[in-house]
This record gives structure tokens, sequence and C-alpha cells, in this order.
């Protein structure tokens, strides 16, 4: 590395319902993202454009920490994460994301739920964009998030890791 460059320190994490990419940025979790296509790709860009930052594969302590406390929760070991974030979006995005963090485990809410959380009742589709864009899957949990009629709707890893995820927190009826 070059110093002065900023850096994404990025790792591969193998879960049980799809591979994830982790990243770190100045010892905070800025990425947890599924690696589905063009998905990742678009959260990745983001991400460095908005950290003027570029995608180093390595590890650093917070990422092996993300991937001990990811081990814990997908063997039903843990319910909460207490991972250091960075979210890099707009004001609207980090409230939204930040707004994910108090959904607890087990259960779930709707976008117009999430969206009168947050003080904007008619947000409803912005909140669903800001969902489909949030970079730390899991740790943030938009999985946590449905439809009026409890329906699983779009997820970035895909309907069938939401349905993994929601399964293994018990969250579905």
């Amino acid at each position: 590395m070059m110093k002065g460059q900023h850096h994404i320190i990025t790792r591969i994490y193998y879960s049980p319902c799809g591979t994830l990419i982790l990243g770190s940025y100045d010892d905070r979790l800025c990425l947890c993202d599924w690696q589905v296509q063009p998905h990742h790709y678009h959260v990745e860009s983001r991400l460095c454009r908005m950290l003027g930052a570029e995608i180093v594969d390595s590890t650093s302590p917070v990422i092996e920490l993300s991937v001990a406390q990811l081990d814990e929760y997908f063997s039903g070991k843990r319910h909460d994460f207490d991972i250091p974030l960075l979210f890099a979006g707009t004001d609207f995005q980090k409230v939204v994301w930040n707004a994910l963090l108090d959904i607890p485990y087990g259960m779930t809410v709707s976008y117009s739920e999430m969206a009168r959380r947050i003080g904007r009742p008619e947000a409803v589709r912005a909140v669903a964009n800001a969902n489909g864009a949030n970079a730390i899957s899991i740790f943030a949990p938009c999985h946590r998030v449905i439809g009026s009629d409890r329906t699983l709707t779009g997820y970035g890893g895909g309907l069938d890791a939401k349905e993994y995820l929601l399964k293994l927190e018990n969250s579905l009826i």
C-alpha cells in the first residue's frame, strides 16, 4: 500500500446462504455485501467513489472480528453485533441504514413502517431504494424489511438468502 493512499481492505466470507465480501476502512466495517452481480459492482463502485479509496484484498482486525461474529450468528449463538460501522451514502440513506440497526433479531418491519419510523411516511419508495443500497448486509439488517403484505421483496443477496436469514432468526411465520 502506498503511503497516503486510501484503501478499502476486503476479504471473502463464505456464509451458508451465499458468498459475502467484507470490507473495512479506517478500522470500521464499510462493506458486507453479497457477491451477486450486478448489485455488488454498484455497491463497491459507490463506496470507492464516496470514500476516495481503492479495493485491496487482505484482512484487518475489524474484518477478522466480523468473521468471528458472523460465524456465531450463523451458528445461532449471536443475535446482536458490536462491530464499528461506517455508512457511506447520502444523509437520507444513513438515516434509513441507522434505523435498520433498531430492528431486533427475530422481528420484521415493512417498508412503510420504516418510513414512519424515520418520520417520512410518504417516502416508502425512497426507503426501499435506500434499503437496496445498503452496503453492510446482516450487520445493518435490511433482510428484516419486508413487504406490507408480509411477502419477501428484493434483496441484494437474492430472495433465497433473505428467506434463509429470516428463518435463521425465526422471523418467518
